[in-house]
Protein backbone atom coordinates (compact mmCIF):
# COMPACT_ATOMS: atom_id res chain seq x y z
CA UNK A 1 0.00 0.00 0.00
CA UNK A 2 2.91 2.35 0.70
CA UNK A 3 4.05 1.95 -2.92
CA UNK A 4 0.53 2.60 -4.21
CA UNK A 5 0.18 5.82 -2.21
CA UNK A 6 3.62 7.19 -3.12
CA UNK A 7 2.97 6.56 -6.84
CA UNK A 8 1.57 10.10 -7.01
CA UNK A 9 1.76 10.46 -10.78
CA UNK A 10 -1.18 8.03 -11.01
CA UNK A 11 -3.46 10.06 -8.73
CA UNK A 12 -5.39 11.74 -11.57
CA UNK A 13 -6.64 8.29 -12.61
CA UNK A 14 -8.42 7.57 -9.32
CA UNK A 15 -8.22 10.29 -6.65
CA UNK A 16 -11.41 12.38 -6.32
CA UNK A 17 -11.03 15.92 -7.74
CA UNK A 18 -7.38 15.41 -8.78
CA UNK A 19 -7.05 16.37 -12.44
CA UNK A 20 -3.25 16.61 -12.67
CA UNK A 21 -0.17 15.84 -10.65
CA UNK A 22 3.36 16.78 -11.66
CA UNK A 23 6.48 15.80 -9.74
CA UNK A 24 8.77 18.83 -9.84
CA UNK A 25 11.71 17.18 -8.10
CA UNK A 26 12.72 14.01 -6.30
CA UNK A 27 15.67 13.94 -3.87
CA UNK A 28 17.12 10.83 -2.28
CA UNK A 29 18.05 11.59 1.35
CA UNK A 30 19.54 8.13 1.95
CA UNK A 31 18.46 5.34 4.29
CA UNK A 32 15.24 4.79 2.30
CA UNK A 33 14.00 8.37 2.68
CA UNK A 34 13.25 10.64 -0.27
CA UNK A 35 11.65 14.04 -0.68
CA UNK A 36 9.32 14.87 -3.56
CA UNK A 37 8.13 18.33 -4.52
CA UNK A 38 4.75 17.81 -6.20
CA UNK A 39 2.25 20.10 -7.91
CA UNK A 40 -1.35 18.90 -7.71
CA UNK A 41 -4.31 20.39 -9.54
CA UNK A 42 -7.82 19.84 -8.23
CA UNK A 43 -10.98 20.91 -9.98
CA UNK A 44 -14.67 21.02 -9.24
CA UNK A 45 -17.09 22.43 -11.80
CA UNK A 46 -15.61 25.78 -12.87
CA UNK A 47 -13.12 26.02 -10.01
CA UNK A 48 -9.56 24.86 -10.61
CA UNK A 49 -6.75 25.22 -8.06
CA UNK A 50 -3.13 24.11 -8.04
CA UNK A 51 -1.01 23.68 -4.96
CA UNK A 52 2.54 22.57 -4.24
CA UNK A 53 3.66 20.20 -1.49
CA UNK A 54 6.85 18.72 -0.09
CA UNK A 55 6.30 15.00 0.44
CA UNK A 56 8.71 13.07 2.65
CA UNK A 57 8.60 9.37 1.79
CA UNK A 58 10.02 7.31 4.67
CA UNK A 59 10.04 3.75 3.34
CA UNK A 60 11.77 2.08 6.36
CA UNK A 61 9.11 3.45 8.73
CA UNK A 62 6.26 3.19 6.19
CA UNK A 63 5.30 6.85 6.61
CA UNK A 64 4.48 9.68 4.25
CA UNK A 65 4.38 13.30 5.41
CA UNK A 66 2.88 15.92 3.08
CA UNK A 67 3.68 19.55 3.86
CA UNK A 68 2.16 22.55 2.11
CA UNK A 69 4.39 24.96 0.19
CA UNK A 70 2.14 27.11 -2.01
CA UNK A 71 -1.40 27.46 -3.32
CA UNK A 72 -4.93 28.31 -2.17
CA UNK A 73 -4.58 27.13 1.44
CA UNK A 74 -3.41 28.95 4.53
CA UNK A 75 -2.39 25.52 5.83
CA UNK A 76 -2.38 21.96 4.59
CA UNK A 77 -0.73 18.91 6.08
CA UNK A 78 -1.43 15.26 5.79
CA UNK A 79 0.19 12.12 7.08
CA UNK A 80 -0.02 8.50 6.06
CA UNK A 81 1.15 5.66 8.31
CA UNK A 82 1.14 2.02 7.24
CA UNK A 83 1.21 -0.82 9.79
CA UNK A 84 1.55 -4.39 8.48
CA UNK A 85 -1.13 -6.69 9.93
CA UNK A 86 -0.29 -9.77 7.91
CA UNK A 87 1.72 -11.00 4.96
CA UNK A 88 -0.40 -9.13 2.44
CA UNK A 89 -2.46 -6.80 4.63
CA UNK A 90 -1.91 -3.58 6.50
CA UNK A 91 -3.69 -0.90 8.47
CA UNK A 92 -3.53 2.55 6.91
CA UNK A 93 -3.87 5.69 8.98
CA UNK A 94 -4.60 8.91 7.07
CA UNK A 95 -4.77 12.35 8.66
CA UNK A 96 -5.42 15.66 6.91
CA UNK A 97 -5.72 19.21 8.19
CA UNK A 98 -6.35 22.16 5.90
CA UNK A 99 -7.79 25.63 5.72
CA UNK A 100 -8.38 27.79 2.64
CA UNK A 101 -6.83 31.28 2.48
CA UNK A 102 -9.98 32.78 1.01
CA UNK A 103 -13.37 32.66 2.75
CA UNK A 104 -15.05 32.71 -0.65
CA UNK A 105 -13.07 29.70 -1.85
CA UNK A 106 -13.76 27.96 1.46
CA UNK A 107 -17.49 28.52 0.98
CA UNK A 108 -17.38 27.32 -2.64
CA UNK A 109 -15.12 24.33 -2.17
CA UNK A 110 -15.08 23.56 1.56
CA UNK A 111 -18.05 21.22 1.80
CA UNK A 112 -17.10 19.54 -1.47
CA UNK A 113 -13.51 19.00 -0.23
CA UNK A 114 -14.82 17.48 3.01
CA UNK A 115 -16.95 15.06 0.99
CA UNK A 116 -14.06 14.25 -1.36
CA UNK A 117 -11.68 13.52 1.52
CA UNK A 118 -14.23 11.14 3.02
CA UNK A 119 -14.23 9.32 -0.33
CA UNK A 120 -10.43 9.40 -0.43
CA UNK A 121 -9.93 6.17 1.55
CA UNK A 122 -12.42 4.30 -0.61
CA UNK A 123 -10.62 5.49 -3.76
CA UNK A 124 -7.30 4.11 -2.49
CA UNK A 125 -8.93 0.83 -1.42
CA UNK A 126 -10.48 0.45 -4.88
CA UNK A 127 -7.13 1.27 -6.48
CA UNK A 128 -5.41 -1.36 -4.33
CA UNK A 129 -8.00 -3.92 -5.42
CA UNK A 130 -7.29 -3.04 -9.07
CA UNK A 131 -3.50 -3.07 -8.73
CA UNK A 132 -3.00 -5.95 -6.31
CA UNK A 133 -6.26 -7.88 -6.71
CA UNK A 134 -8.51 -8.86 -3.86
CA UNK A 135 -8.10 -12.28 -2.35
CA UNK A 136 -11.23 -14.30 -1.69
CA UNK A 137 -11.98 -14.91 1.96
Amino acid sequence: MFDLVVDMEKYPAFVPLCTALKVRSRTDKGAGVSVVIAEMTVAYKMIRQTFITRDTLDRPNLKLLVEYLDGPFSRLQNRWTFRPTGEQTCEVEFFIDYEFKSRTLAMLMGAMFDTAFRKFAAAFEQRADQVYGRKSA
